[in-house]
């Protein structure tokens, strides 16, 4: 009976919430050595297993393709040998990462000669909810195993063959360095239902990290029962002040846009301060034509938008859109402070940038931004655990709880009060 299956189902994520909760007792206590060579044999592993996993993956592409997936989707899914080799690098550069487990945040001694302190201690069993990305199984694997996590993951149906190719060689390296298979378990049953029975296992895991669009962070905000880090949605957007180089600007923005659009942080919105759009609409739609990148603009954008190749009005929602593609919004504004209200209105929680040669301007957006990443000067496109010096990252968070932005080793920690003395007890 189909009720009986839903059950096992059931059961068996409760033993894999069970076997993670052992398995991060285990990792709790073991040496950053052994972790480290757990974390090579990986890598290694990945190396010695590419054309298995590269062939997954084409299947993968293949079945995409057959349903019809954009080309926008079909890019984050592909593997090829050389994001393969990327990913690899980004396990061994893991190993070269400090350790923050044990560490020592504060201390001081009490009146009392109580010496207190903050040591940094795994969270516990992390789930993973996510789509598309395959780098993302090895991106958390590693970053949770080198903090002493336990992960459980549950990528989306589109990375299916690519993930399970990729999870059997985490745990063929996790026999090999003596650690617990179970630190990492992957739910490859494609039933949506056991997300729904993943974000309720509060009994085992200590926290849900989904990656993914609005709607999947929407459905983990509203139907879990473990505390959810909510990130990766935004819209990022660039002003550019009417104090701006406005030639070196083009270069921010085409890097923003173009180099990898369909990356979270891409450039959505541009904002451009009215007493200079004359001047610099028309050298960006010049750049943009090049580009093959079609503008949206607001109204008061329009008429100095004329000669773009492909152009349309902006709508209702369009300014509450990531584009994930060769589409940017164009808007006017009067200053840094309208910049903030139209960012404020519109969802800017990720990375957001101030292109300006004014110290006032470039505070007032700082400051004003609610962004979890700013730049003064720099393009959206650094919001990254690699990029700063992280690591690979987990997730970019864009809320205001715990960590914010890229999520590397030392936001997949909390820590424990440690009092010391000499056979203290309290007046």
């Amino acid at each position: 009976a189909p009720m009986k299956e839903k059950k096992d189902d059931v059961m068996s994520l409760e033993k894999m919430g069970q076997a993670a909760r052992e398995a991060a007792y285990q990792l709790a206590t073991i040496s950053t050595a052994q972790k480290n060579r757990a974390l090579a044999a990986i890598a290694d592993e990945l190396e010695a297993h590419s054309a298995q996993i590269l062939a997954a993956n084409e299947k993968d592409i293949a079945a995409g393709r057959d349903a019809g997936l954009s080309e926008a989707m079909l890019d984050r899914l592909l593997l090829n040998p050389a994001r393969l080799a990327g990913i690899v690098a980004d396990v061994r550069k893991v190993i070269s990462l400090d350790d923050p487990v044990g560490a020592e945040i504060d201390s001081r001694v009490l009146e009392n000669g109580l010496r207190l302190s903050r040591r940094r201690v795994p969270i516990g069993v992390i789930g993973v909810i996510y789509e598309a990305r395959p780098n993302v199984t090895i991106d958390i694997a590693s970053l949770c195993l080198k903090t002493g996590n336990a992960s459980i993951l549950r990528g989306g149906r589109e990375t299916f063959h690519s993930n399970l190719e990729l999870v059997r060689v985490i745990q063929r390296a996790l026999a090999a360095s003596g650690l617990p298979g179970d630190a990492v378990q992957y739910i490859d049953n494609p039933d949506r239902a056991l997300v729904g029975e993943l974000l309720r296992l509060d009994r085992y895991v200590d926290m849900i990290i989904p990656r993914g669009g609005a709607g999947l962070h929407k459905m983990c905000k509203e139907n879990s029962s473990i505390p959810v880090i909510i990130g990766g949605f935004g819209i990022s957007h660039i002003f550019v002040d009417e104090s701006a180089d406005l030639e070196r600007s083009l270069a921010v923005i085409d890097n923003a846009k173009v180099q990898r659009p369909s990356a979270c942080n891409a450039l959505d919105t541009l904002l451009v301060h009215e007493k200079i759009a004359a001047r610099f609409l028309p050298q960006l739609v010049s750049l943009m034509n090049e580009r093959q990148v079609t503008l949206v603009g607001a109204a008061n954008a329009m008429p100095l938008l004329a000669g773009a190749d492909n152009l349309c009005e902006a709508g209702a929602e369009d300014f509450d859109t990531e584009w994930l593609g060769l589409t940017l919004g164009v808007k006017l504004v009067a200053d840094v402070n309208e910049a903030l209200a139209h960012m404020r209105e519109h969802n800017a929680g990720h990375s957001d940038a101030i292109l300006t040669n004014s110290l006032a301007n470039a505070e007032r957006f700082v400051n004003g931004a609610g962004s979890a990443a700013v730049y003064v000067n720099a393009s959206t496109r650094f919001t990254d655990g690699g990029q700063f010096g992280l690591g690979a990252e987990v997730a970019v968070s864009t809320q205001m709880l715990h960590a914010r932005g890229p999520m590397g080793l030392t936001e997949l920690t909390s820590y424990k009060w440690v009092g010391q003395a000499d056979y203290l007890i309290r007046a």
